[in-house]
């Protein structure tokens, strides 16, 4: 009786949390935040009860769910992020023969390309139509294939692009799992991943390559600990390729492998990422990817934490936007702060490598001038292997940023970004305060940690 009881309260959970992904995949839009609001209070709410009501035999119920919910949203076109436009762009651009890091969208225009496949409408869509492309090779090998299977459809382009998304969400549910046990965590953590709100909808819903660098960092991670050292580093190449923050990890890899295995494992690194560029690179793609790359960190500002407090110190002192110099300054702090933890560890077994992924990843967000909700999906996953759950809090109070684009004229409000931070900070430093994983003896002077 117990069992069917938790069964028919587990289908319950499952029929309306299905139902509020399906209100953010299919429904909602930037400017409705109402509807984003909602969607996401009722899916976080039922993914919390989901995921702290399951048994460890009620996993593969919940897996199915996940599975088949991110099925469904490979029809839902993206309705919360407008880059899957850039993504269309830039593989047209491919199947014609062009380099797509070597034009700017708005001089394409300018000069009156005379293609259809790169049309009026198109181009209005863009949200980055001044900015060369930064999307890493695999990403632009989906993009290649998708527009050459649907060279004239939006929509079509897209459902390909999220079904090869979906293949590799599904490889990273069946990765988790062997993963925890061979961490010796709780399999329940997978739910973290495979029912969470964030995750599902800035996946497969808005088109985010996040899937697939988590899938290749995870599997590049099972295949260290399972001693198949080569393809360990071909693995973390792909994943770099596909977004290039796990370039933030691997200082932590030295100590763990030693200076000539590092040596080896970095080299067939740089290898398979040379193979990966060459249909691209040549010294107008550096040029252009170096500038775009600049560009992120020297104009782009979108629900920051530390770098809003100096931009608005710098306002005070100076009278203008310092992000010209305080982004460099910001990201030389982040390398700093990595390399320092990294040269410090005195203890380095496999099994803390995602606890220091953890802390690298969480300075450069601290630290960068921009954070779309999308950006938590990594902090969210090595969370899983650690006793840690702030990214947890976080990939919730996060969709609070979707209620920027609904303002007419856009802005940014600050007192949502402010709570956010001040939930956040205060949930991981009183987690950090009760880990024994960092020295806290230096806050412990403070009244607010006794």
């Amino acid at each position: 009786m117990g069992q069917f009881s938790f069964r028919k309260e587990s289908v319950a959970l499952a029929v309306v949390f299905t139902a509020a992904i399906m209100v953010l995949g299919f429904i909602a839009d930037q400017s409705r935040f109402e509807i984003i609001l909602g969607g996401y209070f009722v899916a976080f709410l039922t993914f919390y009860f989901i995921w702290k009501s399951a048994l460890e035999q009620d996993l593969t119920f919940y897996l199915g769910l996940a599975i088949l919910i991110r099925l469904a949203l490979v029809f839902a076109f993206p309705q919360l992020s407008d880059d899957v436009f850039r993504f269309i762009w830039d593989g047209r651009l491919i199947n014609h023969g062009y380099n797509p890091f070597h034009y700017l969208p708005q001089d394409i225009m300018a000069e009156g390309w005379a293609h259809p496949w790169l049309d009026e409408s198109l181009f209005k869509n863009l949200n980055s139509q001044e900015y060369h492309t930064i999307y890493p090779p695999v990403a632009q090998a989906v993009f290649a294939v998708s527009t050459w299977m649907f060279p004239s459809s939006v929509y079509w382009s897209a459902v390909v692009m999220k079904i090869f998304i979906l293949l590799f969400e599904i490889g990273t549910l069946m990765l988790i799992p062997s993963l925890l046990r061979m961490m010796n965590f709780s399999p329940k953590n997978v739910l973290i991943y495979a029912l969470n709100p964030l995750v599902i909808v800035e996946v497969v819903g808005n088109l985010h390559f996040e899937g697939v660098m988590v899938f290749f960092l995870l599997l590049s991670i099972y295949l260290l600990l399972s001693t198949r050292f080569y393809w360990s580093a071909v693995a973390m190449a792909f994943s770099i390729a596909s977004k290039l923050l796990p370039l933030l990890f691997l200082m932590f890899f030295i100590k763990r492998l030693g200076w000539r295995l590092a040596a080896i494992y970095f080299a067939l690194i740089a290898a398979v990422l040379v193979i990966l560029h060459l249909p691209l690179i040549d010294g107008i793609f550096l040029a252009n990817f170096g500038s775009s790359l600049d560009l992120y960190f020297q104009k782009f500002e979108f629900n920051a934490s530390i770098y809003y407090l100096l931009r608005w110190l710098g306002y005070i002192f100076s009278g203008y936007n310092l992000i010209y110099y305080i982004g460099p300054v910001l990201a030389t702090f982040t390398f700093l702060g990595i390399l320092r933890a990294s040269i410090k560890e005195k203890e380095y077994p496999m099994g803390k490598l995602p606890l220091r992924m953890l802390f690298a990843i969480c300075l450069y967000l601290a630290f960068t001038p921009t954070v779309h909700p999308w950006y938590a999906i990594l902090p969210l996953t090595l969370c899983m292997f650690t006793d840690f759950r702030f990214p947890v809090v976080w990939s919730g109070l996060i969709t609070l940023t979707y209620i920027n684009y609904s303002y007419d004229p856009y802005f940014e409000n600050l007192l949502v970004v402010g709570l956010e931070y001040l939930v956040v900070y205060f949930w991981g430093l009183m987690e950090l305060k009760k880990s024994n994983y960092l020295p806290l003896k230096k806050l412990t002077h403070l009244k607010f940690f006794r």
